[in-house]
């Protein structure tokens, strides 16, 4: 199974304070290549890094040695909206391919030493869809494979306020995983909740929602704001309103994450997990 799941590169931005050895740059000293500076052998004693030529420059005639930085893991997250409107989809469930990204995630994290977490929430963070942090993924993997097959009957996303509360203090990378059909004003709300955090809001939208929409006829859309599948006899004029409506919302969604610097990722139709180490090579400086 796991060699069908894609994966993707990934880097951070910031200095971890994870104590776990991984590959990323850390505060935390220890084997690695990155020198730091100079101290004592007493005050780190470790032989093997004794540095002759600081040691003869000492007057004091102290023994030095070099310090390094070990590269270091650092925590990921896949949390995902598990509310209504993500059962929507024309040839793939939303959250279906909400599943797919995680499973990716969850991959890309143990290839990196990284230890990774599920989260699902709808109107509450759900603890029936939710693992510990783990360096081993399996069971998240196994979790989101089951979630594949599952079917929301719950309209709200409010949950997404919570999420704070199972986060770690650490820095950590979050992958936040919804069609962000929610009220703007419970984003709004959400974020300076989480903002300690390096978010990557990934939007997941579906073409049969606005795009591909006959011109004359009875179809099924979803409202973008509530989430509500609705039937409408659609007209041309109706056909370009709701079309209007959504690349409108597609503008506000941007504009407000990037308010807090935190640049969206629109998916619509399969998933490309190059589409996810393109994005961090645009928007991530390593």
């Amino acid at each position: 199974m796991l060699e069908n799941i894609q994966q993707f590169s990934y880097h951070i931005g910031w200095r971890t304070r994870g104590r776990l050895a991984g590959s990323h740059v850390s505060t935390q000293r220890g084997m690695g290549m990155e020198f730091r500076g100079h101290a004592t052998l007493l005050s780190y004693p470790d032989p093997r890094r004794i540095d002759i030529r600081q040691t003869i420059r000492d007057p004091n005639e102290q023994i030095h040695v070099r310090i390094f930085n070990q590269k270091s893991a650092t925590p990921v997250f896949a949390i995902a909206d598990l509310s209504g409107s993500m059962n929507f989809g024309s040839r793939h469930r939303k959250i279906a391919l909400a599943c797919q990204i995680a499973e990716s995630i969850a991959v890309s994290a143990t290839r990196n030493s990284d230890p990774f977490s599920f989260i699902g929430f709808d109107d509450e963070v759900l603890e029936n869809w939710r693992t510990t942090l783990s360096v081993r993924s399996h069971h998240a993997l196994e979790l989101i494979e089951r979630l594949k097959h599952h079917h929301s009957d719950s309209k709200g996303s409010k949950g997404i306020l919570d999420l704070y509360r199972f986060l770690p203090r650490e820095r950590s990378l979050i992958f936040l995983i919804s069609d962000f059909h929610m009220p703007l004003e419970l984003i709004e709300q959400a974020l300076p909740l989480i903002l300690r955090h390096h978010i990557v809001p990934v939007v997941l939208w579906d073409s049969a929602e606005y795009k591909n929409l006959p011109d004359f006829g009875i179809s099924s859309v979803v409202d973008p704001e509530s989430g509500e599948k609705r039937t409408l006899f659609l007209r041309k004029e109706l056909r370009e309103k709701i079309f209007n409506r959504f690349e409108e919302r597609r503008k506000i969604i941007h504009n407000l994450f990037m308010r807090f610097d935190m640049p969206p990722l629109f998916i619509e139709g399969d998933f490309d997990a190059n589409v996810f180490t393109e994005y961090f090579h645009q928007f991530v400086v390593a």
